[in-house]
This record gives C-alpha cells, sequence and structure tokens, in this order.
C-alpha cells in the first residue's frame, strides 16, 4: 500500500493539543566533536516520555465509533504499549498490551499504570505476535501494531514536521530504527517539507534522511542492502526498542525510495553516546535514543559542517540498571 506525505500534515493536525511540542536543543560540544551543528530534538520530554504517543494518540483518534467500542490490542517492549494505554484511556477504550516477559520492569509498570491489561509472551517477535493475533480474534479488538500501521507512521512523523517547521536549516535528519514506524515516517515528513505540502515549513533544500541501528540488531541495514526484507531473530541489543526482527512491509518501501542508510554503531559507542548525553547536556535518554548520537559520533564524515536534525527517541531508562554500572 502506497502511503502518502499528506498522512503526516493530517496527523499534525489531529495531534494538535494532544501531544506536546517537545523542544530543541543544541550543544557546542557535540558540534565540536562532530564538525556539524546539530539540532536535538527531545522526544524524551514528550509525553510517556517517548515519540510513541505520537502514533498511537493518532491511531486510536483514527477509530471510529464502532471499532474504539471493541478497544485496542498491540505487542510492544515498553514504548508503545505505554503510549497506547495511554491513548486509550483517554478515548475511554480499553486497551491490552502484550509484553515478552523481559521487557523493563519501569515500561511494564507504566502501561499498567495508564490502566492497560498487560499480558505476558515468551521473548521474541515471533511469540508475543501469534499471542496478540489470539486475543484479537477472542476479543475483536482493534490491533494497533507499534510501527507497521498507517496512522502510527504518520503520527511518529509529527515529530520531524516540527523539528523541520521550527529549524528549515536543517540539511539531513537522523533517527534510531528498530521496525522502522518513525524513520518512515520521518521520511515522508521531510518529503512534505521539501515538497511544500506544508506551507509553514517549506524548505528550499531537499532534507536526506539516515537511519541508526545497532550492530547487533542490524536487520534494517542488511534489508536495504539486499533490496527485501531481512529477519534477524538474535538482536541482542542494550537498546530494547530496537529489539524488532525485521522492519515493517508498509515501512520498508518508504525507507528504500527516501533513505540514503542505515548506518550502525557498537555496544560500547552506544553507552559512550548515552552517557555523554546525560553528563554534558543533562538529559535522560535511553540506549535506543543514543543509537542516532553514537552514529553522527562514528560516521561524522557524513556530517560535517552540515545542519543535522536528531531525534533523541525516549528517555525511559531502568535506573537500577544503569548500562555503566
Amino acid at each position: 500500500m502506497f502511503m502518502p506525505m499528506k498522512d503526516v500534515l493530517t496527523a499534525a493536525v489531529r495531534l494538535a493539543g494532544k501531544v506536546h511540542t517537545t523542544p530543541v536543543v543544541r550543544s557546542r560540544q557535540l558540534d565540536e566533536l562532530t564538525g556539524a551543528r546539530l539540532f536535538l530534538k527531545c522526544e524524551n520530554l514528550q509525553r510517556i516520555g517517548a515519540f510513541k504517543i505520537r502514533g498511537a494518540t493518532n491511531a486510536v483518534l483514527a477509530l471510529d465509533l464502532e471499532s474504539a467500542g471493541r478497544g485496542v490490542l498491540t505487542h510492544s517492549s515498553g514504548n508503545h504499549g505505554q503510549a497506547l494505554a495511554l491513548a486509550a484511556r483517554e478515548r475511554g477504550i480499553p486497551c491490552t498490551v502484550v509484553m515478552p516477559r523481559n521487557s523493563a520492569a519501569v515500561k511494564k509498570a507504566a502501561v499498567e499504570g495508564y490502566g492497560a491489561r498487560v499480558v505476558e509472551s515468551a521473548p521474541g517477535s515471533a511469540a508475543r505476535e501469534a499471542l496478540t493475533a489470539q486475543l484479537a480474534a477472542e476479543t475483536g479488538a482493534t490491533v494497533i501494531h507499534p510501527y507497521d500501521h498507517r496512522d502510527v507512521i504518520a503520527g511518529q512523523g509529527t515529530a520531524a514536521l516540527e523539528l523541520l517547521a521550527a529549524h528549515p536549516e536543517i540539511e539531513i535528519l537522523i533517527a534510531p530504527i528498530g521496525g522502522g514506524g518513525l524513520l518512515a515516517g520521518s521520511a515522508l515528513a521531510a518529503e512534505a517539507v521539501f515538497n511544500g505540502a506544508n506551507a509553514s515549513s517549506a524548505s528550499t533544500h531537499p532534507v536526506l534522511v539516515y537511519g541508526a541501528e545497532p550492530e547487533t540488531a542490524d536487520d534494517a541495514a542488511q534489508s536495504l542492502a539486499a533490496g527485501r526484507i531481512v529477519t534477524r531473530n538474535d538482536n541482542a541489543t542494550i537498546a530494547d526498542g530496537l529489539r524488532t526482527a525485521a522492519v515493517g512491509h508498509l515501512v520498508f518501501p518508504i525507507l528504500q525510495r527516501r533513505v540514503e542508510a542505515i548506518l550502525t554503531v557498537s555496544e560500547a559507542e552506544i553507552v559512550r553516546a548515552m552517557r555523554f548525553v546525560w553528563e554534558r547536556l543533562k538529559l535522560v535518554i535511553e540506549p535506543s535514543s543514543a543509537v542516532a548520537v553514537a552514529a553522527v559520533l562514528r560516521h561524522r564524515e557524513l556530517f560535517q559542517g552540515r545542519a543535522v536534525g536528531v531525534i533523541l527517541t525516549g528517555g525511559n531508562v531502568d535506573l537500577d540498571r544503569l548500562p555503566w554500572l
């Protein structure tokens, strides 16, 4: 299914007043280290502590009354589950979230705190997807996929739309990729801005879009290189939000059309970038957010002398399990 860039603009209208317009932070030290001018979009300061509230809220608000009445259902390692739980609560409909047993305890508690029912599954995408399908058949709830869902992708893209509107000088945009909803939405937003579809943020230059991914969970990088979706089931990375086995079928054509490359980084580089942001910028980010910062630091030759937008995706961290302890 072809997904038009105007979906992101529609989502921006729908989400007005429902999500935060998050701040953009600059860092002289990061600029000096990378040779670039970085603009950090702080989705770690978003509602539920992550960009996921954008896609989940857009998807819930797009439901007709009959579908909404049957409730919503998803599978998630944490942030999407929290987002859908809150979006469902605000619309007054039931929500069930399938979570793998190895999800961070702080994220499970947050999902339940927003009023959703948590059903645990075995680790791995196949197990949680199978349980989600079973529950959907039993309850009739609408499945809101964490990333391979048209309204979710469009909602996630509004973060990039805001960033590019506030800073039209940005030449390159980079975001982490797990399943690809954020990166695909960001690519559509960049396309909309350059094509003048959003008059308030029209750009005079195309914005290059890059993804950032852990080396140990590089299914997206492998997929773009192979020209087909590659599944990787051994995605062992500290960046728990990026442990998806494969990018989505709706996502992949967008990545092929609009993303320059997926840049990979090591686990050690993720930890160093995360600690740098905590210590120097005083921003609490989770490892998945740090992947994009690490990619700019590792591949700085791509970004030197350019204005670069970086999406810091979330800040939901288990403080008892910090990676440098």
